[in-house]
């Protein structure tokens, strides 16, 4: 189920491949009626929902900015928006993250996007030596350590997560 450095596969795991992260791969069967993509896959995968993070789009004064978060928690577009320098911050339009990222909602990967976004991590994740996120398509995630995920999407690190 899980293997180190998968070669080819999506951008993401190509991205990572390149430069020499440590990964692992959990594909599981997506279920299309599954009410969060994320929260199925933390249970699918039998792992603690506070580890897998989901990566969610937003507009913090026109410019598109991404967010990973856990996916038991929200994103709290306020902190977002005053981490990055920002007034004010809503949700991107799906198909704006698309086009954006490359990647379709419910599989967007942090890593391997068509193009460089100011990305913003939960702080939350550096409490995990393994966080996962999604590996660039819907019942494909990735696991790999907090600073190599903050290094490889350029993050910062903030409080952005709430209940």
């Amino acid at each position: 189920m899980a293997k180190k450095g998968a070669s080819g596969g999506t951008p993401a795991t190509v991205a990572l491949t390149r430069a020499g992260v440590a990964f692992t791969t959990h594909s599981y069967e997506h279920d299309p009626a599954a009410p969060s993509y994320g929260l199925e896959a933390a249970t699918v995968l039998g792992l603690p929902p506070e580890q897998v993070f989901k990566t969610l789009l937003a507009d913090v004064d026109g410019a598109l900015v991404v967010a990973i978060v856990p996916v038991a928690r929200k994103l709290d577009l306020k902190a977002l928006a005053a981490a990055v320098g920002g007034k004010r911050a809503t949700m991107a339009d799906p198909a704006v993250a698309e086009r954006a990222t490359g990647y379709v909602v419910g599989g967007i990967s942090p890593l391997g996007q068509r193009r460089a976004l100011r990305t913003v991590l939960d702080e939350s994740a550096l409490d995990h030596g393994t966080v996962y996120v999604s590996g660039g398509r819907r019942g494909f995630d990735l696991g790999l350590s907090p600073a190599d995920l903050a290094t490889q999407t350029r993050a910062t690190t903030a409080a952005v997560a709430r209940d």
